[in-house]
Parts: structure tokens; sequence; C-alpha cells
């Protein structure tokens, strides 16, 4: 299977909006930037999502020839737990997409499924790159119009320093190879800029990322996350996952009080009328889906975990990064990092 034509298995029943906008995003991926897309589940409903978005009539002679099914009967719920679905559940989207990278027959998948679940059973069928300890889950923040990674959000709640430094790296080279970021600023997340401060773990990781050859800026304050300082930043799982989830509900509840302001006076509403264009561009700039899904880093192959609410918007736009990932070669790049990762520690 050549590298510049990659085939994505795409979880279609996985997700709070599959299969419907799982389906018409892997349409849209395929017609619109023909990304080879295996809508990996049931096939009856993927079928009957698949015609709402084809001419009537002409169903199956307008299916774009880079859509394919691959069927698998059973789907792993949103509520299921992980470890224990991902291992009795070998016919789920989930376990049967993942197989599909294992054998050669996809060269990425991407889920917006049940995230601990699509991470148990990555690691179960796909394994780790050899001398990396632990994958990390990264998170995509459009800010500023521009792309930073935050990671670790929620893979490893307990972290050692040497899994900080591994993830950085990873990250790094992801930023690299994916977005074409020359030399990505690297910084670690901490209560304060200085290298003194913080608990044991960020000191020993500041030491670690000192001597690791990255483009280290050093400590970012949470004030800092959103005026994109950095091109990546890591912190342990924990930390990660509650500023990822506090950043998203506060920028709902900005743009809920700014609508809710804007519409709360008929001079407002005149004036919003006019900014409605600049409304809009801030939207964009904010906007998730722009850019789909993002890695789970450390395991042995390209597996990318979109957000459970994904629409069919994000759906292609994680489609068009795996293909891209696929391409770069970003995963033998990490293979290649690996050994020097094993002597550093």
């Amino acid at each position: 299977m050549s590298r510049e034509d990659p085939i994505i298995a795409l979880d279609a029943m996985g997700g709070d909006n599959a299969p419907a906008e799982i389906v018409h995003g892997a349409v849209l991926a395929a017609r619109d930037l023909g990304v080879r897309v295996a809508l990996v589940g049931r096939p009856e409903p993927i079928i009957a999502e698949m015609a709402k978005h084809l001419p009537a009539g002409r169903q199956a002679a307008a299916k774009p020839a880079n859509l394919s099914i691959v069927p698998a009967s059973e789907v792993i719920e949103m509520d299921e737990h992980p470890a224990s679905a991902a291992r009795h559940k070998k016919d789920s989207s989930i376990v049967i997409g993942l197989k599909l990278v294992k054998q050669g027959q996809a060269d990425a998948f991407v889920s917006a499924g049940n995230t601990g679940a699509v991470m148990a059973a990555a690691i179960m069928y796909l394994n780790r790159i050899r001398g990396i300890e632990r994958p990390s889950l990264v998170a995509l923040m459009p800010l500023g119009g521009k792309l930073t990674v935050l990671l670790d959000v929620g893979a490893n709640a307990d972290a050692k320093p040497q899994y900080l430094l591994q993830w950085g790296q990873m990250a790094a080279a992801y930023m690299e190879r994916v977005w074409k970021v020359a030399r990505p600023r690297v910084a670690l997340l901490n209560i304060g800029e200085e290298e003194t401060k913080g608990n044991q773990l960020s000191q020993e990781a500041y030491k670690l990322f000192e001597s690791s050859g990255l483009h280290f800026i050093g400590n970012l304050e949470g004030k800092d996350v959103p005026r994109a300082a950095a091109d990546v930043i890591v912190t342990d799982g924990f930390t990660g996952n509650v500023v990822i989830k506090t950043m998203e509900g506060m920028a709902e509840f900005i743009m809920g009080e700014l609508r809710e302001v804007m519409t709360s006076r008929f001079y407002y509403k005149l004036a919003a009328a006019t900014l409605i264009p600049a409304f809009n561009k801030l939207r964009q700039k904010m906007d998730y889906r722009e850019y789909g899904a993002g890695p789970l880093l450390g395991v042995d192959g390209l597996v990318f975990i979109g957000h459970g609410r994904s629409d069919a918007q994000a759906i292609k736009s994680s489609l068009r990064v795996a293909r891209e990932a696929a391409q770069s070669g970003m995963l033998d790049a990490l293979r290649e990092m690996a050994p020097a990762r094993v002597r550093a520690g």
C-alpha cells in the first residue's frame, strides 16, 4: 500500500452523532479531498446514511470509489468500561478498525467514540512503540489563528518525568511532520515560570527538557496557555484534562453570554448585525472542527481520537489530518526516535 494514497479506517459507529454525522463527514472527505475511507461498522445504517448524501435514484453510481464499508457487528457505547469493552467486544467498530491498521489494510484509524476504549484497544492490538513507556492523548487547541497542542489530556493521571519528556518529543515530531511547524516551541505547564517552581515532577522534568535538544522555552503558567505562547505544552494527564475542559467550558460560556447581551436590546441588535462578519471570523479561529482529531502518540500505529460531539466537518478534517500524518512518515519518525529515548533514559 503506497503512502502516497493511504486508506483511513473510520469508526462509523463512534460518537454522539454517529452514524449520521460520521458517514456524512466521510462522504465529504472522499468527494472533496479524495481521501480513501474505509467506514467500519454495521453496514445497514451506514448505507442508509450514505444514501442521504447521494443523488436520488443514483446512489450506487454516485458513491465515491474511494469510499468502502468494512462490517463490524458490535458497538462500544460511550458509557462502557473501556478496557473491558475493548477486550470482550472483538467485533466492535473500534477493534476491527484498529486490526485493519495492524494488518496493513489501513494506514490510520479515526474515531470519535469512547476515548478510553480506543486507547485500551490501541495498546492491546497495536502495542506501544519500542522505548515509549506510556502513550499520550493530544488535544488540539486553535488559539489566535494557529494551532497549539496540549498533552497529556487524560491518558495518564499520574506521570513520571521521563514520560513528560517522551510526550514532548513525540508532539514536537507531530507538529513538524503534520502541521509543518519548523522547530516547534515546547513548554512545560507549571505554577510559575522559574525552573524551581512546581512539584517534584515538574522540577525533574524541567532538567530533562533542558538537555533534550528540543526547542524548550521553559515553564508556562495557566494564563499563558490561551496566548499560544508555545506550539507544544506538556503536563500530566490529570492537569491537562482539567485545563482543556475548563477552556472548552469558558469558551462556550463567553460566547453564550456575548450572544445574550448582544440580543438584549434593540440597538444592541443593530450593532451586532454589523459585527456578524467579525464574530464569524472569531468563531472560525476558535473552531476545533477545522483541525479535526488529535493523535494518540506512543502506540505503534496512527490513531486519531476526535471529540465525542464531532459533526461532519470535524470528521472531514480528522480524515484529512490522518491522511497527512500517513503521508508525512510521522510514525516512522517516532519509531526511529524511540531507541535514542531509551538510551537517554
